[in-house]
């Protein structure tokens, strides 16, 4: 037997099985696959008469109805219900606790002096370069006791001395104007504000290793 009739006698055989698995495989894309056919059988899902999972529908809440209608609102160009303000507090009633800040700020080349309310904002910040005093004349013990008075004038003007009903002193440096404020107030021009310092504090600043000092000077 030749080697052609061979081939002529298997190739029926051959084609048989690839025609079979060709027609099952087209039958069996046309079925709907086992886990599809599981979840139609649940009672929480729905399947299609095609066989395609269907979910259940979702119930909606009051919340998504709410969140739907503040949608349609913007959507309009409406403006959506405003919601209720808090009420303000007062600039005197941040902090029940905090008393008004009377600031001192003296070194060896002027004084400042700032009034601040409770929430720190400042009512009034004043030098001695102020009141016209220029250069080497600002750090003098005169300047800074007429800087206090000024400042102390310009409050009872302003009425803020009423407003005042607890006051901290806050002292910064050690120049000459530090004694000559203190002097103000202890004096007959801070007498309407003395009678409510509740506290006197210190915060002048403490050098803590940092850049090294400068060279001091040689005089003689």
């Amino acid at each position: 037997m030749s080697r052609f009739t061979v081939s002529r006698l298997l190739a029926p055989g051959l084609a048989r099985p690839l025609s079979t698995t060709l027609c099952t495989t087209t039958t069996t894309t046309t079925a709907a696959p086992p886990w599809i056919r599981l979840f139609s059988q649940s009672p929480a899902a729905k399947a299609s008469p095609l066989g395609i999972y269907e979910p259940a529908p979702v119930k909606r809440g009051p919340m998504d109805s709410a969140m739907e209608s503040l949608a349609r609102l913007a959507g309009s160009g409406k403006a959506a219900p405003a919601t209720a303000e808090l009420p303000q507090q007062k600039e005197d009633e941040v902090d029940a606790d905090e008393p008004y800040h009377f600031h001192i700020f003296s070194h060896k080349h002027n004084t400042h002096i700032t009034v601040t309310k409770p929430n720190r904002d400042a009512i009034i910040s004043l030098s001695c370069g102020n009141l016209g005093f220029r250069k080497s004349n600002r750090k003098s013990y005169d300047a800074a006791y007429q800087l206090g008075a000024y400042v102390m004038d310009r409050l009872n003007q302003k009425g803020i001395v009423e407003r005042i009903n607890r006051l901290e002193v806050i002292l910064r440096g050690f120049g000459a104007g530090r004694e000559a404020v203190i002097k103000v107030l202890m004096g007959n021009e801070g007498k309407s504000l003395r009678p409510k310092i509740v506290r006197v504090s210190d915060s002048t600043r403490i050098k803590f290793g940092g850049t090294r000092s400068k060279k001091p000077r040689r005089l003689g």
